[in-house]
């Protein structure tokens, strides 16, 4: 009998993506896929899209496996309490009771940011650090996730800290790069002062930065001054996914 493998979808602003991954390798264990998010992204109809995936993939997890999804949202015991990049309808929703019920299996719902830190931590660039960690995303917003000892403190929304009168996020996300036409240079600057707030704070053994702009690391990692050793993310896109299936699957 083939092996049931555990799915993770990544539920994003702009598309949802989902592959079968090996929990304990940290990898698919078969090709993504991806469809785009729709324009009127209410739970209702993200869940249809997700219906259609757990179809795409029933041979490869099986009847009853447990699935694992992100949402770029606080999610607190199941319920979504924000919505960042999604439809405002989803805030009050029951996400992990809607799943379920949806799809006739358990699900866990997880903010997009920690489940990308769970694949960081266990497979990735935080592997085997016992210490304080900080992941954070750097993409629309800022998102963050923070470990001690392997352990998730969830939820932290480190992005939206309050900096200079500013929300962080909006002076030092990819997207505030893009949109103000930033130089490298000129956005390191802005990442500096997060950053050094940010350790004022928490004083973390190991900074990972993730998101898409950490395939260019390069450009301005190495302009930035720390007192924890600050690295890209090692899973790049397939985190979320890779941490979704974990955490079902270690919450269950």
């Amino acid at each position: 009998m083939a092996k049931k493998h555990t799915l993770g979808i990544d539920i994003g602003g702009s598309g949802i993506k989902g592959a079968p991954v090996d929990v304990h390798k940290g990898e698919f264990a078969a090709d993504r896929r991806r469809v785009d998010t729709p324009e009127e992204s209410t739970p209702d109809a993200v869940a249809a899209l997700v219906e259609q995936m757990v179809d795409d993939f029933a041979d490869e997890i099986g009847a009853d496996t447990p699935i694992g999804l992100t949402v770029p949202a606080v999610v607190h015991h199941g319920v979504v309490r924000t919505a960042a990049n999604i439809d405002p309808s989803w805030i009050g929703t029951d996400a992990d009771d809607l799943f379920s019920q949806r799809l006739g299996r358990t699900v866990h719902v997880v903010n997009d940011a920690d489940a990308a830190g769970v694949a960081e931590v266990h497979f990735g660039a935080g592997r085997g650090n016992t210490g304080v960690v900080l992941l954070t995303t750097l993409g629309t917003g800022i998102g963050s996730a923070l470990f001690l000892g392997g352990v998730l403190v969830p939820n932290t929304e480190l992005g939206h800290l309050e900096i200079d009168g500013h929300d962080a996020e909006t002076r030092a996300a990819t997207s505030a790069r893009e949109r103000e036409d930033l130089s490298w240079e000129a956005w390191a600057e802005r990442l500096q002062r997060y950053y050094s707030h940010v350790e004022d704070l928490l004083w973390p053994d190991l900074i990972i930065v993730g998101g898409g702009v950490s395939k260019k690391a390069e450009k301005f990692l190495p302009l930035l001054h720390t007192r924890a050793p600050i690295v890209p993310a090692q899973l790049k896109n397939d985190a979320g996914i890779i941490g979704a299936a974990w955490h079902t699957q270690h919450l269950g």
